[in-house]
């Protein structure tokens, strides 16, 4: 996946204000529900909840909102519930990667031209994560070990196959000129399960993002090799290295998205879009994505659908080189 695709925002962004709603003709008359594909805890669980907060301390939105998690399917059942809701402007959902790749792998008929997309919200940059005490020290190490034994490792996805780690993992894996096909490649329904997995002992090596990587990397039981970012993280990753440092130029992220049910008037669409765009240029939101080791690369709904067209092209062909699309049926 090209850096070039994530977008990054401006610096206009500490300069705005969270205050004032522009007029777009409609607003919330009732609660608003943000629902998210996954467990609490998750990625997308957080931000939904710092987002939240934030509306409700701020007065962002004229009415209450509430976080309902609806897991399963690797987001597959929350797109079914906001699916059944076409046209009603008081339910978000909050999704990643796989609204794409499900599509793309065949595991679902459902894709991001059957909602309305509102915003690129933000991105995690993935991590590749062994077990503190590890024989595996580096990349250098995790590679040299594959390249004797593909199936040497095995790695433990979160929450589908052909998902965004999938894709972090194949992408390593073809510029290091490894066989993923010939490698023992676990997915587990959360992020939960597949840490488990490797702090059990059950697998070698994590794929994640720095988000869940945090709490388990500072309580000292894992150890994250290196990210596919375009830059170190910081924070108590500033020691951490980048593929591209280490002579793999990839980068690999899951950025989260922000869609309504398909049907939406213009006028509900400007309302969210002013809503997340007030939301993605206000400092309290910055300082807990630089908190919780999420990117802020922000798109508009326009901007959203022409990333989403260019990412479902680029992403089909990652798929189709890794032998997971299976999709014949196109957007």
């Amino acid at each position: 996946m090209r850096t070039s695709l994530y977008l990054l925002l401006a610096g206009a962004l500490s300069a705005a204000s969270v205050g004032g709603h522009a007029q777009s003709g409609w607003k919330p008359e009732k609660n608003i529900e943000i629902v998210i594909g996954s467990s609490a805890g998750t990625g997308p669980d957080r931000a939904a909840r710092i987002m939240q907060r934030i509306w409700q301390e701020h007065k962002m939105v004229d009415v209450s909102a509430a976080v309902v998690n609806k897991p399963g399917g690797g987001g597959a059942i929350s797109w079914a519930y906001l699916n059944q809701r076409a046209g009603d402007g008081h339910f978000l959902l909050i999704t990643s990667y796989n609204i794409v790749t499900n599509h793309i792998t065949g595991k679902s008929n459902l894709t991001y031209t059957d909602f309305t997309p509102i915003s690129l919200l933000i991105s995690e940059y993935i991590a590749y994560t062994v077990r503190a005490d590890s024989p595996i020290r580096s990349v250098a190490d995790l590679i040299d070990t594959l390249k004797k034994d593909p199936g040497a490792v095995p790695v433990a996805i979160s929450s589908s196959a052909g998902g965004a780690n999938h894709i972090a993992l194949g992408v390593l894996m073809k510029a290091a000129g490894i066989d993923l096909s010939k490698m023992k490649v676990v997915v587990f329904s959360g992020t939960n399960e597949s840490l488990a997995a490797l702090l059990g002992g059950h697998v070698g090596l994590w794929i994640n993002s720095g988000s869940a990587n945090a709490p388990p990397f500072a309580n000292g039981t894992t150890r994250p090799l290196a990210f596919a970012a375009p830059k170190r993280l910081g924070g108590i990753y500033a020691s951490v290295p980048t593929l591209g440092e280490l002579g793999f130029p990839v980068t690999a992220n899951n950025w989260r998205l922000v869609i309504a049910p398909k049907g939406l008037s213009a006028a509900q669409t400007a309302y969210w879009d002013d809503t997340l765009r007030r939301l993605a240029r206000s400092e309290e939101w910055n300082k807990e994505l630089e908190s919780n080791y999420f990117s802020n690369n922000y798109l508009d709904s326009a901007d959203t659908r022409k990333y989403l067209d260019q990412q479902y092209g680029e992403v089909k062909l990652i798929l189709t080189e890794i032998g997971l699309a299976r999709s014949a049926s196109g957007k």
